[in-house]
């Protein structure tokens, strides 16, 4: 896919709105609309990269409370020709069609290649991704079984969504976070992954979340490895215009 002329493709992940405080998520929440809201004009595409939510689930007429400004949001954006893609995160990861009916977006559960103007992508969350991690790998496996996803869904949405946002916040708290910091080349397990997929096929722009560390590494001469950072601390995001991409920070 080429881009239209003056048009630009947008990367930005991890929101977790809901978390730690309904005032804060809330505050957080209206600066995404803004920055959504400044670029609507040359957005040709969004790729939405995981944990927009800090807990989502979707019972069969029943989704979570809130968040109607970004939904809203998307949906202008969505209804003006702007193509939306989420990423399923690990703290959203039991979505399942409301995305797509309401805001006409392509949802992904796994790292998806594409092409834009000659230039390789991949894209995912980055979740599980690499080596290490498998105490996550193994529970990553349990939460998408759509045993467990049945299982969940028959506990009343009041109970489920108490306990479900009270253990995501014991995970994460937006409060508490201590700040990330590079771990190096060898230790950073989403550079490896992207140098392993590098073995198999070219990739010009490796595109993550979930590391909630903004990172533009150079892997080779054509290939980069860039993590968006998040929301909470930070107000980092990626752009490409047609030639190039670039992490840059949000200032309102």
């Amino acid at each position: 896919m080429n881009l239209l002329p003056n048009k630009k493709i947008f990367f930005l992940s991890d929101f977790h709105l809901g978390t730690p405080s309904y005032e804060k998520s809330l505050e957080r929440e209206k600066k995404i609309v803004q920055f959504l809201d400044s670029i609507k004009h040359e957005a040709q595409e969004v790729f939405l990269v995981g944990d927009m939510f800090d807990f989502w689930f979707e019972y069969k007429t029943v989704v979570p409370k809130g968040f109607v400004r970004l939904l809203g949001k998307l949906a202008e954006l969505s209804d003006a020709g702007v193509a939306l893609h989420f990423f399923v995160g690990n703290h959203d990861m039991w979505v399942r069609t409301y995305f797509q009916q309401e805001l006409n977006m392509k949802v992904y559960f796994e790292p998806a290649y594409f092409e834009f103007n000659g230039q390789q992508f991949l894209i995912g969350h980055g979740d599980g991704q690499g080596p290490g991690d498998h105490s996550y790998k193994f529970l990553k496996k349990i939460f998408r079984n759509p045993i467990c996803q049945w299982a969940f869904g028959i506990i009343p949405p009041g109970i489920g969504m108490g306990l479900a946002n009270y253990l995501s916040r014991r995970s994460r708290n937006a409060d508490n976070v201590p700040e990330e910091v590079f771990l190096g080349e060898e230790n950073e397990w989403l550079i490896v992954y992207s140098k392993e997929k590098l073995q198999q096929r070219s990739v010009n722009y490796f595109i993550f979340g979930h590391r909630h560390l903004a990172i533009d590494f150079t892997l080779n001469e054509k290939s980069r490895y860039i993590n968006l950072g998040d929301w909470i601390n930070g107000s980092t995001y990626a752009v490409f215009d047609g030639n190039s991409t670039q992490l840059k920070h949000f200032k309102p």
